[in-house]
């Protein structure tokens, strides 16, 4: 056991440094080997720490996964949102909505790799409203576009679903290696697949 391990955990700044440590080390392996294939152990030895100071943290290595998931989700919406409230026009959001995501993917793989393939375990637990929920934000930026004229797709879960299938795949085809280089290299064509598809008015 390493003699940081031995220490026992300090309250206060120390105490969050742990937590923000075992948050990044747990979600670079999640983004590797998922959370099943990731365990406790593997997560306390790449922070430093004895098992136990994981626990003094989070019960439980799902509650961890749920956690990290909610607020790098919730960051997401919120992202969502002020790009929803800006002034630009529907077909300029669009841009700046699929740019944020390519960013995402190509600055923080491992956060963009966590939410996209472990999405369907955690949706339940985040928040229903828009300030927490990315497709919920979405939703709402798709009613606020139709309402104005700006779209045509008058379904604003259906319009939300079809432009978030603009990212996914050409994410998950780059994630495994079927296309190469960066998203950001594709983020006009998406963007335009994505206007298309919900019918936005240039």
């Amino acid at each position: 056991m390493s003699a940081l391990a031995a220490l026992p955990l300090r309250r206060g700044r120390d105490g969050a440094k742990t937590r923000a440590a075992i948050e990044r080390e747990a979600l670079r392996l999640f983004a590797a080997k998922g959370v099943e294939g990731a365990s406790i152990k593997d997560i306390a030895q790449a922070v430093g720490v004895a098992d136990a100071a994981l626990y003094r943290h989070f019960a439980s290595k799902e509650e961890m996964a749920q956690a990290i998931f909610a607020r790098h989700y919730g960051e997401l919406a919120q992202a969502i949102g002020e790009i929803a409230r800006s002034a630009l026009p529907f077909p300029a959001k669009a841009r700046a909505l699929i740019g944020h995501f390519c960013a995402l993917f190509d600055e923080e793989p491992d956060v963009f790799s966590f939410l996209l393939l472990n999405q369907h375990a955690h949706l339940r637990f985040v928040p229903k409203e828009a300030e927490g929920n990315a497709v919920e934000a979405i939703r709402t930026m798709m009613a606020a576009a139709y309402a104005a004229g700006q779209i045509s797709q008058a379904d604003p879960d259906l319009a939300a679903a079809l432009a978030l299938g603009a990212v996914a795949p050409p994410a998950i085809f780059t994630l495994y290696g079927r296309l190469p280089r960066r998203l950001g290299a594709r983020a006009e064509a998406m963007a335009a697949a994505a206007l298309a598809v919900v019918g936005a008015k240039e």
